[in-house]
């Protein structure tokens, strides 16, 4: 921790969160108990639960302006309870936005959990849970972080908006709408997106790119029906190997993205080693990692295609028949610089080229989502930089991540001109999604120290 920087005494913020990190975390915990998933299959009465418990938090800032909101979707479904929050900006002084989502992932197979997933269990300086890290946590950054900066900055001056979504996990089908509905409430000069991850545990990370997203559904059929494979096989290929072949023609012979008309650049400057990509990744010994140049641009500046699920029978329902109709879905990760639409038109050029034996093809795209590229050198994101160096004590590193967050590019729509930041508490360890997500606890009190040096940074220097 270094001494205090122009009018901002980085110890007093710090040590302001260190005596309250205890209470943050119990607060964490609690949130962890709550399985606000909001997927379908899942009660929404935890949802709302969520809701209110975030909302209290909120309250527990001296923040009162606080709302449980709703939008609808386009198919006219209503969305899940997000929770807006303001606190006015002095004259003078900028507004800035706190996003982060309360919804979770599914727990999945809990028999792969070594604990709970709905009790945090903390075992040595993590804390595993659904939620611990993505993104409840992040909520709890922002709540801890306006709690010290208000307790150690007099007169304090800067407009908070929190706003805390309710269903980014299940693709925030409500969430344009949403930006449309509220876009007085939501207006800020700067936004915060907690939903990211640092470099390493012990370095902090502003993330600078995101890969867009499509995927797409495809069907293929070549019966009308179910028939004998012994009486008609040889002739006839099973939809699930028409499929298979298909699929074969998305990457090249060193596994990467082989679709005319993608994006794919080389222009990382951080170097990712592969021994560490390889621990981080859960590879196994001996796989040969697909593509080419190095990792860091085939993570963050280069198309990624996966088949993320397939209707096929399984092995124990299998029987002698040929399967007549598969359906796979594939999702692809999109560089900067891609445009979404035209990602989708050019999977589809490229599935009408290829030879399927005449088998009949639909393709549906179900999702898209523009990738995003910061520019650092704007006031805001140096302020953030300046404050994770401040908390950490290490120069942060400006990463991609292979992942995206679509809703960011509605963001810069809406808010034309606003300065966004990518900030997060994961780390390559956190597994968020899978099994065993947890968060490093250290981190987590060092990315509250950070974002309360921003929110005092944007006090004293403004924009």
């Amino acid at each position: 921790m270094t001494t205090p920087v122009d009018s901002i005494d980085v110890e007093a913020i710090a040590t302001r969160v260190r005596q309250e990190f205890s209470r943050t975390l119990g607060e964490l915990k609690d949130l962890v108990t709550i399985p606000s998933v909001a997927w379908e299959a899942f009660d929404p009465a935890e949802l709302a639960r969520s809701a209110e418990a975030v909302g209290e938090l909120v309250r527990s800032t001296g923040v009162d302006d606080v709302r449980i909101l709703t939008a609808e979707t386009d198919s006219g479904s209503q969305g899940s309870p997000a929770v807006v929050a303001r606190r006015p900006a002095a004259p003078g002084k900028p507004t800035i936005l706190l996003y982060a989502h309360h919804d979770v992932q599914p727990p999945g197979d809990e028999a792969l959990w070594d604990t709970p997933p709905f009790v945090a269990t903390e075992i040595g300086e993590r804390l595993y849970g659904r939620g611990a890290a993505d993104d409840k946590a992040g909520i709890m950054v922002h709540i801890a972080a306006l709690r010290a900066v208000l307790d150690a900055v007099e007169d304090f001056g800067v407009g908070v908006t929190f706003f805390f979504e309710g269903e980014e996990e299940a693709g925030s089908p409500s969430f344009r709408n949403f930006l449309e509905k509220y876009r007085d409430l939501l207006a800020a000069d700067v936004i915060v997106v907690a939903d990211s991850s640092n470099w390493k545990v012990g370095t902090p990370a502003l993330t600078t790119s995101l890969r867009g997203v499509c995927a797409a559904e495809v069907e293929i059929r070549v019966l009308e029906h179910a028939v004998h494979s012994g009486m008609f096989g040889g002739p006839v290929l099973d939809a699930p190997t028409v499929a298979a072949r298909l699929i074969s023609t998305f990457h090249d012979d060193d596994g990467a993205v082989a679709i005319e008309g993608l994006v794919a650049r080389e222009v990382a400057e951080v170097d990712y080693p592969e021994e560490d990509f390889r621990r981080d990744s859960s590879v196994v010994d001996g796989y040969r990692l697909a593509g080419s140049g190095p990792l860091a641009d085939r993570l963050w500046n280069k198309p990624a295609l996966s088949i993320i699920g397939m209707d096929v029978p399984t092995v124990g329902m299998s029987s002698n028949t040929l399967v007549p109709a598969t359906r796979f879905k594939v999702s692809i990760r999109l560089a900067p610089g891609q445009d979404a639409e035209s990602a989708g038109e050019a999977l589809r050029a490229h599935i009408a080229k290829q030879d399927v034996f005449g088998a009949e093809v639909e393709v549906a795209v179900t999702e898209s989502g523009s990738p995003f590229a910061a520019d650092t050198g704007r006031p805001a994101a140096q302020a953030s930089l300046w404050a994770m160096e401040q908390a950490w004590g290490v120069v942060p590193v400006e990463t991609g991540i292979g992942g995206s967050i679509p809703f960011i590019a509605d963001l810069m729509e809406v808010f034309d001109g606003v300065q966004i930041l990518v900030t997060g508490v994961e780390d390559p360890d956190s597994r968020a999604h899978s099994a065993n997500e947890s968060l490093h606890i250290g981190d987590f009190e060092r990315a509250i120290t950070a974002e309360a040096l921003l929110l005092a940074r944007l006090d004293s220097h403004g924009m």
